[in-house]
């Protein structure tokens, strides 16, 4: 067993992003939409304007009040759309339940929708067009790439359909010929599925949902899940016992994680050179 080291990863990815910045006239800029004052979103776009502080891109922070009416958000975001300044836009979810979030994400334009999460961009991903794509999916490939997994044939099992994790990396691993199996919280013998998976990826923030019995020898298993427990932080698999069996795996946190942070960046800068190019 070893470790997938997703800040080994990540980092390098920042310094190919920080090696281009330095070299642009203006600085490439995230803006980035909270609506409500949500405790773990603060933590989120506060680690998010570290990194883009550490590689050079400005982050522009836009927070609402809880009682913004909603169509004063469609503007700011029409705003934005329309500014030549701006390469990224992104709405920091969970957002308060009175708003609209379908909605809000995709009046966001699709060449600054940063976070693959417009319906165009959904779209373009599923016919393996060039597009945005949601950044955890992204990081997930990229790990795998960057550790030399061979993705092409493999059996690939996900756990868990979210729109952020598990549908858009159905798509990329259907993209790069794996043949994919999707499990969820209604999917009755989940061990008879992970059992047979090459790639096993797990995205149901459950903690410690998969133990040793349930995976391959030899596998390959990504951990996508964040379970804060008694003030610690534990993933969807049971590491300690799990390692024993796969022949790679990611830890949490460490793992996929930083990937997400740096794909983002790595959106924006992609952003940035197709404004300036065009």
């Amino acid at each position: 067993m070893s470790n997938i080291d997703g800040k080994l990863i990540s980092s390098k990815i920042r310094e190919e992003i920080k090696a281009d910045v330095k070299n642009y006239m203006i600085k490439p800029c995230l803006a980035v939409i909270q609506i409500g004052d949500d405790e773990a979103s603060n933590i989120y776009v506060n680690s998010k304007e570290k990194a883009c502080n550490e590689v050079g891109i400005y982050l522009k922070h836009i927070k609402f009040d809880e009682t913004t009416r909603e169509i004063e958000i469609i503007n700011k975001i029409i705003e934005l759309n329309n500014d030549e300044y701006v390469h990224g836009i992104l709405l920091q979810l969970p957002i308060p339940d009175k708003f609209n979030e379908e909605k809000l994400i995709n009046y966001i334009a699709r060449n600054k929708d940063v976070d693959g999460l417009t319906d165009i961009n959904v779209g373009k991903l599923i016919n393996n067009k060039k597009c945005f794509v949601s950044c955890t999916p992204q990081g997930i490939i990229k790990l795998l790439q960057e550790s030399n997994v061979e993705i092409s044939g493999k059996n690939v099992v996900i756990v868990g359909r979210s729109k952020l994790v598990g549908k858009p990396l159905m798509s990329l691993f259907l993209n790069n010929d794996a043949t994919v199996t999707i499990c969820h919280s209604k999917t009755k013998n989940l061990k008879e599925f992970t059992k047979n998976a090459d790639i096993l990826v797990v995205a149901a923030g459950c903690k410690h949902l998969i133990t040793e019995d349930m995976v391959k020898d030899g596998s390959v298993v990504i951990d996508v899940g964040i379970n804060r427990v008694d003030g610690k932080i534990y993933g969807d698999v049971d590491y300690e016992n799990v390692k024993k069996k796969a022949s790679l795996i990611t830890p949490v946190p460490g793992g996929v994680g930083p990937m997400t942070v740096a794909m983002l960046l790595n959106n924006v800068n992609i952003s940035y050179k197709n404004m300036t190019n065009k």
